[in-house]
């Protein structure tokens, strides 16, 4: 199922798009993520791909995981399952060898933050926000990746209220490269992966590895922390009760 729902193609420029389509909201399951990792590294050691351009149909970009796997296990091994997918998935996309630029339309929620904050250019719809109801959801995680697209304060309180951030919010606080007509979207993130495309491929391999070894925190490290209490909660009981009350429905859920 994972590579059904992911979809890759390469032109002669070099520009490798991905494109998600997990109906009806793009909440993916233990194998898209996993999918979507192995896709984002294949493509990475490709000689012949100079940038990857991430991007999804459908109403929006990421609603997170698939929580309906979550509830029909009765033990904990789901749970596991989806936090190794996505911590997969999201290093995939930091680790991968050439610039990812994400093309983001409607909502990226959840492990679709997780996404957006590993990747290295942002380009969004008019339409698009952001936002982490892990804790609607009775789980953790992505603060690490939210915090690289918010201030540090305004993390917090979306984290703790659930509360979502605009895409030109998020270009006022510059980790959106440019914000555009929805129409407009994939041209525009298109032509970004062409302006990075037309560079010398040495350079920008050695640019992209440059700028992931002089981060401030070791995203994958620090994601990994927050999973532990993802597993704390899980293991008291709590966070059954928060799906079974609440935490299964997403903005872009039916």
């Amino acid at each position: 199922m994972g590579t059904d729902i992911i979809k890759a193609t390469v032109d002669g420029r070099g520009i490798a798009e991905v494109v998600v389509d997990c109906p009806p909201v793009n909440a993916l399951p233990v194998a898209g993520w996993y999918g979507l990792a192995e896709t984002v590294e294949r493509l990475g050691r490709d000689p012949d791909v100079r940038v990857v351009l991430l991007r999804a149909e459908g109403r929006g970009f990421n609603a997170g995981v698939d929580v309906k796997e979550l509830r029909a296990d009765t033990g904990h091994a789901a749970v596991i399952r989806v936090n190794r997918g996505c911590y997969a998935a999201f290093a995939a996309v930091y680790d991968c060898a050439v610039p990812v630029v994400t093309a983001v339309h409607g909502f990226c929620l959840g492990g679709g933050i997780g996404l957006v904050g590993n990747s290295d250019v942002i380009v969004a719809a008019e339409d698009a926000y952001f936002g982490l109801p892990e804790v609607d959801r009775g789980a953790l995680g992505a603060a690490t990746h939210l915090s690289r697209l918010v201030p540090q304060h305004r993390a917090r309180a979306m984290m703790y209220t659930c509360a979502t951030a605009s895409a030109a919010e998020l270009h006022a606080f510059g980790s959106v490269f440019d914000v555009v007509p929805a129409g407009r979207l994939r041209d525009r993130a298109l032509e970004v992966a062409a302006d990075i495309a037309a560079k010398n491929p040495v350079v920008i391999r050695a640019a992209k590895e440059a700028f992931n070894g002089i981060d401030l925190w070791d995203v994958k490290r620090s994601y990994r922390y927050e999973q532990g209490f993802t597993f704390e909660i899980n293991l008291s009981g709590v966070a059954a009760e928060v799906r079974d009350t609440f935490g299964g429905r997403t903005d872009g859920e039916e």
